[in-house]
């Protein structure tokens, strides 16, 4: 009885980890958009990528938000004194000083970097939206007024060193990786890009489906939204069609890896897609309206049987022979030996037509949408990352010019009061 039980309770807990194959770094590789965008940039829309030097890099590692400016520096001039009509900086011994507190260039490794950036953006129409190698900063966009949407490179810059997204790219890309059996992979060896896309304008999120790829085949896809829109539902069978066909035709023999998971938007009229994003076959990659169990589990969409010669079937445009020794049948006999009713055609129709209609749902991959009965079915205005939140305090003081006062005073009480503390604290050890 006891084994009984034991092996009930292992059965409902389930396994410990997911039954993942091996992700590798060239996987992960291949799903970084400087890779993959050259193949398909005829099918996504309008991007730009830029080269990041190591310097950049390092600025968006380094702690704090400095911003560089949008001038050019102007270059220090040494003046001579040997003619007394010339000003001498030497004259002014404060002027270095103050010279070198406004001059100093955060962006002076980088310029070139910088120029990029400034001339991507007038170039893709002034309003573009950043990304790097594997993830956009979504999480970080309070710092830019809730909108991904940049119109400056210091607008970029705030939102990629505010995101944990970012950092990951840059510190754990290959986290939980193995080397493939040909290659050998480090983080220097990440060739990093910053890919801006031109804004879309009137974008409509509600139309954008994160697809599961497994073994080249599409098992299912969701909304990336995670609100409920009615009008999904009257459109299923009609995305399911698309984006099939959109695997079938442009992803599924030209991608390198058999497993992979793709987002794509359907923009009205709804008669065609566009490519947004690869994500790894990985347990980082969020599955939104499905869990990792069920994805590994799902059963394939069957493939529909290409017509074979035995299908055919022949048909005598004679009629019937009689039998031997029977006498041939007269014009009136024939027409008595007539169906009364006729031959059923319309039933044998809508049977062939249903059968096929069957056939063809089991083809085509599930399609998960947010009902209006889901808890999260309304969640409009509810940030989707904990980066978004602030305490609650800080949102109360923020109400009014004298609580953010208020609270900006008792904070600085409760820093001062923490050091003393400290203090008291390192004096007695």
């Amino acid at each position: 009885m006891p084994a009984i039980l034991e092996s009930q309770e292992n059965e409902s807990s389930g396994p410990a980890t997911l039954p993942f194959p091996p992700v590798t770094k060239s996987h992960i590789l291949h799903c970084s958009y400087h890779y993959w965008h050259p193949k398909y940039r005829t099918i996504t829309p309008k991007a730009r990528l830029i080269p990041l030097t190591q310097p950049f890099l390092d600025y968006l590692r380094a702690d704090g938000i400095v911003l560089p400016s949008d001038d050019e520096p102007q270059q220090r001039t040494e003046w001579s004194d040997t003619d007394s009509g010339v000003f001498s900086a030497s004259d002014n011994p404060d002027a270095d000083e103050s010279d070198e507190e406004a001059e100093e260039d955060v962006a002076a490794e980088w310029r070139q970097v910088h120029l990029a950036i400034r001339n991507t953006i007038a170039e893709l129409g002034g309003r573009v939206m950043p990304k790097l190698n594997w993830s956009a900063p979504k999480d970080a966009t309070w710092i830019n007024a809730n909108t991904m949407d940049c119109r400056t490179p210091q607008d970029i810059y705030m939102l990629l060193k505010s995101s944990d997204f970012v950092t990951h790219d840059l510190e754990h890309a290959f986290q939980d990786c193995v080397d493939s059996p040909d290659s050998t992979l480090q983080m220097q060896d990440i060739p990093y890009h910053l890919a801006l896309r031109k804004t879309v304008p009137n974008y409509n999120p509600s139309v954008e489906f994160r697809c599961f790829v497994r073994e080249r085949k599409l098992l299912c896809l969701c909304q990336r939204d995670l609100n409920h829109f009615d009008f999904l539902f009257h459109m299923q069978h009609r995305l399911r069609s698309l984006v099939k066909e959109f695997f079938e035709v442009r992803l599924r023999d030209t991608f390198p890896e058999p497993s992979f998971v793709f987002d794509v938007y359907v923009p009205q009229p709804y008669d065609r897609v566009w490519l947004v994003d690869f994500n790894p076959w990985a347990p980082r990659t969020d599955p939104l309206l499905f869990s990792w169990m069920e994805l590994l589990r799902m059963p394939a969409p069957l493939e529909p049987e290409p017509i074979g010669e035995a299908d055919f079937v022949r048909i005598s445009l004679n009629g019937p022979k009689p039998a031997a020794g029977a006498e041939p049948l007269g014009p009136e006999e024939e027409h008595l030996e007539e169906d009364p009713e006729g031959p059923n055609d319309d039933d044998d129709d809508d049977d062939e037509e249903a059968d096929e209609e069957a056939d063809e749902e089991l083809s085509m991959p599930e399609l998960r949408l947010v009902k209006a009965t889901d808890p999260e079915a309304y969640s409009f205005s509810t940030p989707q990352y904990s980066a978004h939140k602030l305490p609650k305090d800080v949102v109360d003081a923020s109400q009014s010019g004298e609580g953010l006062r208020e609270f900006a005073r008792d904070w600085q009480k409760i820093l001062e009061q923490r050091i003393r503390q400290d203090v008291s604290d390192s004096e007695d050890d």
